[in-house]
């Protein structure tokens, strides 16, 4: 059974930084899909970063480029987002995913939600002004 889950999320000041993480277990293929989205009160969920485990590639949304950093540690199944410079408008909750479905790269480059198979069930992020 494929489990997610997110920890990492709290509360901190624009301008500061968290780190979240997602431990994953039980995930029955060597290459696949892992990301990051979110999603505001509010708001539809969207994607935030990926990366494809197969190759290390990297993938961001334009609203955190240079800000953001995704990471996997394989040894330890865990999947990270590095947050720094946040704003208020991060503020939301936010999913680890994973999907392994072909054409891997149609929805990681995204990322896109439509090719993820497993969620987590989220960790919330609030960034005061």
């Amino acid at each position: 059974q494929v489990q997610l889950v997110e920890s990492g999320g709290g509360s901190v000041q624009a301008g500061g930084s968290l780190r979240l993480s997602c431990a994953a277990s039980g995930y029955p293929y060597s290459s696949y899909c892992m990301g990051w989205f979110r999603q505001a009160p509010g708001k539809e969920r969207e994607g935030v970063a990926a990366i494809y485990t197969g190759g290390g590639s990297t993938y961001y949304a334009d609203s955190v480029k240079g800000r953001f950093t995704i990471s996997q540690d394989n040894a330890k199944n865990t999947l990270y987002l590095q947050m720094n410079s946040l704003k208020p408008e991060d503020t939301a909750m936010y999913y680890c995913a994973a999907g392994a479905s072909l054409p891997v790269a149609a929805y990681c480059s995204g990322p896109y939600e439509w090719g993820m198979d497993y969620w987590g069930k989220g960790t919330l992020v609030t960034i005061s002004s």
